[in-house]
């Protein structure tokens, strides 16, 4: 039987650590840190799950057409792994602009900073989409 993938994307220090979580609940875990190498990951060996944290383009290059850091990913997702459930972690100021993310891409889940283990471990053990 093979163990549920997930990929987490962890690009800043807000993000927990959550390696030996991930493990007791017997998924099969990468982490990378950049967009990059999740979206290289995600083409090579889909995931069943993604968990990352989101950035609002505050007038950085991505804010013109892009929402955000994921929605490269997100589209890259669309083709490669479109089953992929995407969790994502938010802080308080910023969860607004996640609405907006969601209307174009249907994410998994949205949880906000701070993230507990109960919360995410809800997600990861459910077994409908």
């Amino acid at each position: 039987m093979m163990l549920p993938r997930l990929l987490s994307v962890i690009e800043s220090p807000t993000h927990p650590e959550l390696s030996d979580f991930y493990q007791r609940l017997k998924l099969e875990h990468t982490q990378v840190n950049s967009m990059r190498k999740a979206i290289s990951q995600a083409k090579k060996q889909p995931p069943d799950f993604i968990v990352a944290e989101f950035f609002y383009g505050y007038g950085n290059n991505y804010a013109g057409v892009n929402i955000s850091n994921l929605d490269v990913l997100l589209y890259t997702l669309q083709r490669y792994s479109p089953d992929t459930r995407v969790i994502v972690m938010v802080e308080k100021q910023e969860r607004q602009y996640v609405d907006k993310l969601n209307e174009i891409f249907p994410l998994f889940a949205v949880l906000q900073h701070p993230v507990n283990t109960q919360q995410l471990e809800a997600l990861l053990t459910k077994t409908e989409q």
